[in-house]
């Protein structure tokens, strides 16, 4: 009788072992990072679609996969500049893994927000003069990322406007006046027009009723031709942008591809889709135990130059031929 309890009870040890061991190795097992995701556009936005998707290319090269072994908590400020702190501190006290930051207002708000989580952005701004690391070579803190060309291509964007049509002789400049570029590159804008003895009128928009109101404006002074400023905003605006200027015969160039695809006549910039996959690779590399000051800032020097030929007809433009043999890719 004794040997029999004895046996029952090593057999409910045993078996109270069984049911507990697997519990206990899932509170051994490290919780799956999460990857804040702060951006100035909108889930919804076709342009912010792509930088997602190659975002999550470049991470799917360093063997992470959302869902699988990472998480990513998706914040957008929807064009409201103004909203980036509040939203980067809610990453923050979420207490994510590593914040990715695209447009410099956003890379910007998570840089005050934190000095202790890796930050990855991916912007077309030179990372030193705006404080965010150290050197492009020794970052030197919790921020690293991909850098692309923005401000130096203006001029080649304007004569490329000014080839497109050469009879245009005052051009637009619309810049959104919250974009910590605006000042900088609107002198860029205004030397460049100097330089092919044209006009520029400068019309500024920060919101959508803002961008019609430029319209307006832009086609009370008869401007023939329009230059749309690199702004996350703007990029979130495509169609909006892409609508007035068919609407109103405007015929303009813009920095994003994004721009051409929805009915824009020209977009000439870098490759943002490769710069994020980019930033995707890094982030990748960080979650593996890289930290942000031993990763050099990378350049994402790929440039594309897109033509919407069916906008130029619609327009009633003859794209030159020499201009059309150095396009990336024409969109008929």
């Amino acid at each position: 009788m004794q040997f029999d309890q004895w046996k029952r009870r090593e057999f409910i040890t045993l078996l109270g072992g069984v049911a507990t061991w697997p519990l206990a190795a899932r509170a051994q097992q490290p919780a799956m990072p999460v990857i804040g995701w702060l951006g100035t556009g909108s889930q919804e936005a076709e342009a912010d679609g792509y930088r997602v998707t190659a975002f999550r290319k470049g991470l799917s090269e360093t063997g992470h996969a959302e869902g699988r072994n990472a998480a990513i908590e998706f914040r957008w400020a929807r064009g409201r500049y103004d909203h980036l702190p509040r939203l980067a501190a809610d990453l923050v006290g979420r207490h994510v893994t590593l914040i990715v930051a695209g447009p410099l207002p956003a890379t910007l708000a998570a840089k005050a927000a934190t000095s202790t989580i890796p930050i990855v952005f991916a912007n077309g701004n030179d990372p030193v003069v705006y404080g965010l690391v150290a050197s492009l070579n020794r970052p030197g803190g919790n921020v690293t990322g991909v850098s692309f060309l923005v401000n130096v291509l203006l001029a080649k964007q304007l004569q490329l406007l000014h080839d497109a049509v050469p009879k245009a002789v005052t051009i637009g400049f619309l810049v959104n006046p919250n974009n910590p570029n605006a000042g900088i590159d609107t002198n860029a804008v205004l030397t460049a027009a100097d330089t092919l003895g044209l006009k520029l009128l400068i019309v500024r928009a920060s919101t959508t009723g803002e961008i019609e109101a430029a319209f307006s404006a832009l086609t009370e002074q008869r401007v023939r031709a329009l230059l749309i400023h690199a702004d996350a905003f703007f990029t979130s605006q495509n169609e909006q942008l892409a609508a007035l200027t068919a609407r109103d015969a405007i015929p303009a160039i813009y920095y994003f591809r994004e721009f051409a695809g929805a009915g824009g006549l020209m977009s000439y910039g870098a490759s943002i889709t490769d710069a994020y996959r980019l930033a995707g690779v890094y982030t990748g590399r960080i979650l593996k135990g890289e930290k942000p000051a031993d990763l050099p800032v990378q350049q994402a020097t790929k440039v594309e130059l897109v033509i919407n030929l069916k906008t130029a007809r619609a327009l009633g433009l003859t794209i030159r031929p020499d201009v059309l043999s150095i396009a990336d890719e024409v969109i008929e």
